[in-house]
């Protein structure tokens, strides 16, 4: 027997554990070995009925996905055709589930007749996040157990369930007092199989998946869904396979699941989210810094500025359990912003994700105050003040004051220059940027800036607590803008300079989205607010002086107090949320034109998406080449979790390399030489795509 499984017989009962750390996850060598066993235990008369489970309490994350577009994926014995065979033995089978059983983990425990599980498992089918479907059963098995409209909302939401709503929807039958008690529910709930003289497999729930359902069911949550899938192809191909699921046998629709699958797996998009799922893993890494490296205890942290960014950077903490002293110049303020966060809670338990008795205990865990000596034991210190260089060196010195030693002390600036904070205060080596994005206790991506003086012990202690506070972090080093919005700068100066020349913004947003982000420039801006991108532009003034047109446009509606959302005029007309196209803004675009010179044309949407695209992976390279980004992948994700980016394009960087970057580099020298003196300006090839083009290399590193 492999030592991937442990195998032993107890009074007519064989315990097959899985035994593939971390996750035992179901590469070949793992399939291999179960399947042997199972057969095994199938052959020897004294078994009576079979127990699988995982070694060390982890049933299965899934599949191995560094096997996935590999010809390991379908290497003998493959997955589907493994769980077929274990539905074949004529003994019961029980799937006992400790803490997760995904994707092709939860496809095994299916494969199963029964399934029991400790009270904290989380079970999901969450393929969908990799732009593939289930491959071994799931949409076969599922909806014949749980029903199709059940079976469609887990496998399209990808969601991982809690134990109870799973043995609520049917998919589990018993759950076990606790995790220590799973293996012995699990024994005596063979005894009681085999007593009882129970079939291998109990009659399916759901024979007919759509019973109860409107006949045209499926037709009409394709209409409902389809919108918001846009070109994603995985919704789809789910769909197509529970199709198969309630019009064929369950033999039929197993070859229909299995070809649907490799379809997914042969997807540009499904290797686009396999690159985004191994980019978030390698984030975690930093260069040169052991993995074991000791980290500063976080037991208690300070956020100045109980406004909106920093109320919501304080209630990401006291989520996670950690006590946070929030800090404002006058009551009126703090009391604000304790209301603020108080009302964000209270939104929740409206909407069922949190119980009165959270909303209390989290608040029980903010700590109100005027006075800086009350931040005097904090463990780490988090400035959310107005982004004004001048502004935050003043509180830095403050904080330098009355901090202890080995405090962190971070900014939360969004383009503000690191090292000049870190320059105000006697201990540079304890400084380090927490880039938030807004809504900062909603959005996943934390930039964590890197200064020159950052020793390495605080860089990794804040990776850590990111990831504690449930963020996705990602390194960048000092520069203006940092990742992100360095590389929003030429993005949206493209943006503006687009409509000067002739494009509307509805235009240039619907080029945009039609590419599948999130938002256009124009919608974000006026999201973001108007305003606070012409602040920020504003502190890099003398970096783009040389060009009289750099987002004029967004300039003037500064001036004229068109903030955006929140003033109800921006680059569009709003009414709450509702936008809608503004003529003043056009006929603003060319008059500025006119006083610049800048001839207007209709504009081509492939000009448009170009010109956008390519400036913006133009200038992702040159960070990477800067080694203001460790990772391409990096870019991605936060391209991804901080500007929507579509997930299924990889982020910028990969969807470069799908383009070609031979020809994102012919592009950008056509641009240079078609749009005169500002693409002379503007359009300069990064001397790292230039390298990696004239070695013919495709992806993007450095060489």
């Amino acid at each position: 027997m492999s030592d991937l499984i442990h195998y032993r017989l107890e009074d007519g009962v064989a315990l097959i554990g899985l035994d593939r750390e971390p996750v035992n996850a179901l590469g070949q060598s793992l399939r291999s070995a179960l399947a042997e066993a199972c057969e095994r235990a199938a052959m020897d008369h004294r078994v009576q009925a079979i127990i699988l489970y995982g070694e060390h309490g982890l049933f299965s994350a899934g599949a191995d996905i560094r096997e996935f577009g590999t010809d390991a994926s379908f290497a003998e014995p493959d997955l589907p055709s493994t769980l077929v065979r274990l539905t074949e033995i004529h003994k019961p089978m029980i799937a006992a589930i400790g803490k997760l059983a995904l994707g092709g983990g939860l496809e095994l425990a299916l494969a199963c007749g029964y399934r029991i599980a400790e009270p904290g498992a989380r079970l999901g089918l969450s393929e969908i996040n990799l732009g593939l479907l289930p491959g071994a059963g799931g949409t076969q098995r599922l909806p014949r157990l749980i029903g199709a409209e059940s079976a469609l909302n887990l496998i399209l939401s990808g969601e991982h369930i809690d134990a109870e709503r799973a043995r609520l929807l049917g998919i589990l039958d018993r759950i076990a007092p606790s995790a220590e008690a799973l293996l012995d529910e699990a024994r005596a709930y063979a005894h009681e199989l085999i007593d009882c003289s129970a079939p291998a497999r109990p009659a399916q729930a759901w024979p007919e998946p759509t019973e109860g359902l409107p006949d045209d069911f499926l037709a009409r949550y394709r209409a409902e869904h389809e919108p918001r899938w846009k070109s994603r192809l995985a919704p789809r191909l789910v769909l197509c396979a529970l199709e198969a699921a309630c019009l064929l046998p369950l033999e039929e629709g197993l070859a229909r699941e299995l070809a649907l699958f490799k379809e997914a797996e042969a997807s540009r998009q499904s290797k686009a989210l396999r690159h985004v799922f191994f980019a978030e893993r390698e984030s975690a890494r930093i260069p040169g810094v052991s993995a074991d490296i000791p980290l500063r205890r976080i037991s208690k942290v300070a956020v100045v500025s109980a406004g909106t960014m920093g109320g919501g950077i304080a209630m990401n903490f006291a989520n996670a359990g950690i006590p946070v002293a929030l800090l404002e110049r006058s009551g009126s303020a703090l009391d604000r912003g304790l209301t603020q966060i108080r009302s964000h809670y209270e939104s929740s338990v409206k909407r069922g994700k949190l119980s009165i008795e959270q909303v209390q205990q989290r608040m029980d865990l903010l700590f109100g105050t005027l006075d800086y000596a009350d931040l005097y034991d904090a463990d780490l210190v988090i400035e959310a003040v107005f982004e004004k260089l001048e502004v935050k060196q003043e509180v830095f010195r403050t904080l330098d004051q009355v901090c202890k030693p080995g405090a962190i002390l971070a900014t939360n600036t969004s383009s503000l220059d690191v090292d000049a904070l870190a320059a105000t205060v006697s201990r540079p080596q304890d400084v380090i940027g927490l880039h938030f994005f807004s809504p900062a206790n909603v959005m996943r991506l934390l930039e964590v800036v890197r200064g020159k003086a950052t020793v390495p012990d605080v860089l990794a202690t804040t990776m850590n607590i990111a990831r504690r506070v449930g963020k996705l972090p990602v390194i960048s080093g000092v520069c203006f803008g940092f990742i992100g919005n360095r590389m929003l700068e030429p993005y949206a100066r493209e943006a503006h300079r687009l409509v000067l020349e002739g494009a509307t913004p509805a235009q240039v947003d619907g080029v945009l989205t039609g590419l599948d982000l999130n938002m256009g420039v124009f919608s974000m801006l006026d999201l973001a607010g108007v305003d606070v991108n012409f602040l920020v532009r504003d502190s890099n003034r003398a970096a783009i002086a040389h060009d009289q047109s750099y987002c004029r446009l967004g300039d003037e509606l500064y001036a004229m107090g068109r903030y955006g959302q929140k003033t109800g005029r921006g680059f569009y007309l709003y009414e709450g949320r509702n936008r809608k196209d503004d003529a003043e803004v056009i006929a603003l675009a060319e008059r500025l034109a006119d006083e610049l010179r800048i001839p207007r044309a209709p504009m081509d949407d492939r000009q448009i998406l170009e010109r956008c695209l390519f400036v913006l992976i133009n200038e992702g390279i040159q960070l990477l080449d800067e080694g203001i980004a460790l990772r391409a992948g990096d870019i991605d994700l936060v391209w991804i979790n901080g500007y929507g980016f579509p997930a299924h394009l990889g982020g910028p960087m990969h969807h470069a390399e799908q383009l070609g970057l031979d020809k994102v580099l012919a592009g950008i020298r056509h641009y240079r030489q078609a749009l005169g003196e500002y693409g002379e300006m503007w359009f300069q090839p990064a001397p790292l795509l230039e390298r990696l083009v004239a070695a013919g290399h495709p992806r993007i590193e450095q060489i």
